[in-house]
Formats: structure tokens, C-alpha cells, sequence
């Protein structure tokens, strides 16, 4: 799996996870690679058997520089679901720069692929996603699909007609969570992903068009 050298976000800063926001260059690199390091280790292990220790090892760190920027491994699996999130936001709107047609298939097979790909392509995603496995939240925040399905619909709205209101974020929601459960089985044992749980996926996406005005 590659590893990204993205640096840490601002949204990572300002979200409380961190014990030092970092204020230098050198800084900010540390807490990317042991951003890095948690997602392959998730990647390889799964986000239960993560620990403070084996981050610090699979990023060549000592533990005592996880503790500097992390309490204990629950802020770590945090953190990377946050980077999951914007990545993931990232991602969709660049692709959407690429769409070349103007039917509204064409954005729910850009929406489609941009997720399979992050299941391919992202270290430890395929078992963590954008977090809400973890259940550890406040119970008065939102899901992270429910947040990603609210930038889809805004973005699609801009660009292929969909209405920009509360029934389309439900229906967008409704079919990220058919799509992310599908491809995390599809991608349970798979490296490849199961053939059949993509095209289940993928499928359960497609009455999204008629939803467009």
C-alpha cells in the first residue's frame, strides 16, 4: 500500500486531538508520519489491535513522540478518520472537475468510483473509513456520512441538478451507507474486492438519477 506525505490539516489542528498543535514545518511532518505509520498499521492489523506502541514503531518513533501529539490511541484513530474525511472530500471534488458529461448518471459513477478507489488505494480505509465504526463519538454529533452525504449533495447541485435540501442529503446518505457497508465486505479478504459486493455496491447507487431534477 503507498503512504501518502499529506501534510496535517488545519481541521485536524482546530479539532481538539491534539495535545501540541504543531507550529513548525518539522512539526507538522511528525504528526503526518504518525498519521502514516496508524494507517498502515491499521491497513495491516485492523483499527482494534492499533496501539500508541506500534504506531510509534511502524513510524520509527519514540513513544514518547505519539504521546507529545496524541493522549492515547483512540485520539490516533480519530485523527486518521478526520484525514479519512478530507481526503475523501478532496477527492470526490477533483474527480468532479473531471467529469465530462452533464447527465446526472455521470456524477453518481464519478461518486461511485471515487469511494471504490479510496477502498484500493488509502491505507487502513478499507477497514476504518470515515470513522463512524468506531463509535466513540459524542452522541450529538452527526455521522461522517451524514457530513460527506451533505457536501455531495451540495456539489451536485452545483453541477447536475439536484435539488440542495434535506431529502436529497437522505437519499445521498441512505446509498453511502448501502456503499460503504457493501465494500467493506467486498474488501473484508480481498485485496482485489469481491467482484460481487462491488457490483452490489455500485448497484445501490444507481436510483440516485431519479432524484435529479
Amino acid at each position: 500500500m503507498p503512504i501518502q506525505h499529506i501534510p496535517a490539516s488545519e481541521e485536524l489542528f482546530k479539532s481538539g486531538l491534539l495535545i501540541n498543535t504543531p507550529v513548525q514545518a518539522r512539526s507538522n511532518a511528525r504528526v503526518t508520519a504518525l498519521l502514516d505509520a496508524a494507517a498502515k498499521v491499521v491497513h495491516d492489523k485492523g483499527y482494534e489491535d492499533l496501539t500508541t506502541a506500534n504506531v510509534a514503531e511502524a513510524a520509527g518513533a519514540s513513544i514518547g513522540t505519539v504521546y507529545r501529539y496524541f493522549e492515547d490511541r483512540v485520539k490516533v484513530l480519530e485523527a486518521l478518520a478526520i484525514r479519512n474525511l478530507e481526503r475523501t472530500d478532496r477527492r470526490f471534488r477533483d474527480a468532479l472537475e473531471q467529469v465530462k458529461g452533464s447527465a446526472p448518471n455521470d456524477a453518481i459513477d464519478v461518486m461511485f468510483e471515487m469511494y471504490l478507489d479510496m477502498f484500493r488505494t488509502e491505507p487502513g480505509f478499507r477497514s476504518l473509513r470515515l470513522g463512524d465504526v468506531l463509535d466513540i463519538r459524542p452522541r450529538n454529533r452527526e455521522s461522517r456520512l451524514t457530513t460527506a452525504a451533505r457536501t455531495m449533495t451540495e456539489q451536485l447541485s452545483l453541477r447536475f441538478g439536484f435539488a440542495n435540501d434535506a431529502a436529497t442529503v437522505l437519499e445521498i446518505e441512505k446509498s453511502l451507507v448501502a456503499v460503504d457497508a457493501y465494500l467493506a465486505r467486498a474488501f473484508f479478504n480481498d485485496d482485489r474486492g469481491d467482484a460481487v459486493f462491488i457490483d452490489a455496491a455500485r448497484a445501490s447507487v444507481m436510483s440516485l438519477s431519479s432524484i435529479a431534477h
